[in-house]
């Protein structure tokens, strides 16, 4: 056995994300592989708190590679940002014999995983979260799954939007990072796509020249891509009926983009990713995240990756302004 690390835990934290299983599998797989003992987390850092901790064994994780959600639960804990709960924590990983801990999430589950470090417990964070907004890693698991999602609701709902002449605001996932929407609304080839990140993708005025632009030279139907952080889907397609007399409609696609089985992306960059943690855990190493950079699995210091700020594609957003209309 290499290492210092005897036991491994597991836990997935924030929101789910399909490929979650895989990953939970992989490192499961891999540390048992190693002679290391496996200990799964259910509901997160808040099922830490309680010691809702489990023995995790080779069957523990058969045949849930291709399901979606997480099978060790995942919860928010506003708790754990206090120190005499990190503590807490700390001892009850102790006591359970967990001295490697993967942690599958987004920063805020990152930011935990840090606390634990500094607690001694060695911790490698896998990014895992529909958003894209991972600033360290090229990918994050359920990404791909997310805006496969998105792209066949958009398909379905242009051929209703067309056959009624319609233009359709379709509301995807995204508070603070627009990816979804970015890789959506080209993958669509929508007309406009607005992201909370830029505020010249929100430019009202610009929305309405587009659809009129669009109605002017015979497309009678148009579909808006809009990350959720911009605002209320169903507000914007009010106004924009009033100002353009065009039927609009909204549809707001909401968590059925966490749902479901994980594309094959998802699966081999979340199963990457697992076993990496697990080698990363077998050198003795802590506070690190894995990452994928330059189309290879990497890891890196934890701090170094949250102290990185996100900056959105808007290589995507000038290209389909580009593709999408013309004069």
């Amino acid at each position: 056995m290499e290492g210092v690390v005897r036991t491994i835990g597991v836990l997935t934290s924030g929101g789910d994300a399909p490929g979650m299983n895989a990953c939970i599998r992989a490192v499961v797989r891999t540390a048992l592989n190693k002679g290391y003992r496996v200990m799964g987390i259910r509901r997160g850092y808040a099922g830490l708190l309680k010691s809702d901790i489990i023995e995790m064994h080779a069957n523990s994780v058969a045949d849930i590679i291709h399901r979606g959600g997480t099978t060790l639960y995942s919860a928010r804990c506003d708790e754990f940002l206090q120190t005499e709960y990190q503590d807490k924590a700390a001892e009850i990983c102790k006591i359970f014999g967990i001295d490697g801990l993967v942690v599958i999430g987004g920063d805020g589950s990152f930011r935990g995983a840090q606390k634990l470090s500094q607690r001694g417990i060695s911790v490698v964070g896998v990014p895992g979260t529909i958003d894209l907004d991972i600033v360290c890693s090229e990918y994050t698991i359920g990404f791909d799954s997310a805006v496969n999602v998105a792209v066949d609701a958009v398909a379905r709902l242009r051929d209703t939007s067309a056959s009624h002449e319609r233009c359709s605001v379709v509301e995807v996932m995204g508070r603070h990072c627009g990816e979804i929407a970015l890789w959506t609304g080209i993958a669509t080839g929508a007309d406009v796509i607005m992201i909370p990140e830029d505020e010249e993708s929100q430019d009202f005025d610009h929305l309405i020249r587009v659809i009129m632009e669009n109605r002017a030279r015979g497309k009678n139907h148009n579909i808006i891509i809009v990350a959720e952080g911009v605002g209320n889907a169903y507000e914007l397609a009010k106004r924009i009926n009033e100002a353009t007399g065009i039927e609009s409609r909204a549809t707001v696609l909401g968590h059925v983009q966490r749902g479901g089985c994980p594309t094959a992306l998802d699966i081999k960059h979340a199963s990457m990713m697992g076993n990496k943690a697990v080698e990363v855990l077998s050198r003795g190493d802590t506070n690190r995240v894995i990452c994928v950079q330059n189309g290879r699995y990497v890891d890196m210091d934890i701090d170094e990756a949250l102290a990185m700020t996100k900056q959105p594609s808007l290589d995507i957003w000038d290209a389909n302004l580009q593709i999408s209309t013309y004069k």
